[in-house]
């Protein structure tokens, strides 16, 4: 198996393009003279972000109320090298860094996806302040999408919503 390494990162943010509702999401970094750009799913953020939230407080890192703002991405991202198929997150204790995991998605076409041993994955090392920036940037990019719902909290198309609490049911949390 591949494992690339940034170490550290120099930069690293999430990117989506597309209307909302259609959008693709990418998590993009620079780092140890590298760039990367690899797809992922909105709902793989959105739980990096809930875990970044936990493992803060874990090591009782205070999240100051404005952190630094992450570097803006207007440019498109362009195709990504593989489509990011698991995530996870780590802190070195005596680094004093984060370390966010991400390997390649083996689902597809078996013909282009590599053997789940042969897949390839990449270390990020974040700082602190990296890591508060990043989670800072990618909600800012997953709340820019459709609106939600007041009452059930799902997406709203612009062309409509059929609101399951407006049918008598209760709302999915």
């Amino acid at each position: 198996m591949a494992i690339y390494e940034l170490d550290p990162v120099d930069r690293i943010a999430v990117a989506a393009v597309g209307e909302p509702g259609q959008r693709r999401f990418f998590l993009l970094a620079t780092g140890s003279g590298r760039t990367l750009t690899l797809g992922c799913e909105k709902s793989q953020l959105q739980a990096l972000i809930v875990r970044v939230r936990q493992m803060l407080e874990a090591q009782q890192i205070e999240t100051p109320e404005r952190a630094a703002e992450a570097a803006s991405n207007d440019a498109a991202p362009g195709e990504p090298e593989w489509q990011i198929g698991e995530m996870g997150l780590g802190y070195h204790d005596a680094r004093k860094m984060f370390v966010l995991v991400a390997s390649q998605s083996a689902a597809g076409d078996p013909s282009e996806a590599p053997p789940a041993d042969d897949a390839p994955s990449v270390r990020f090392w974040l700082s602190h302040d990296q890591v508060i920036a990043f989670s800072k940037q990618a909600e800012s990019v997953l709340s820019a999408g459709r609106p939600l719902c007041p009452r059930c909290g799902l997406p709203m198309d612009p062309s409509g919503h059929p609101c399951p609490v407006m049918n008598g049911a209760r709302p999915i949390f």
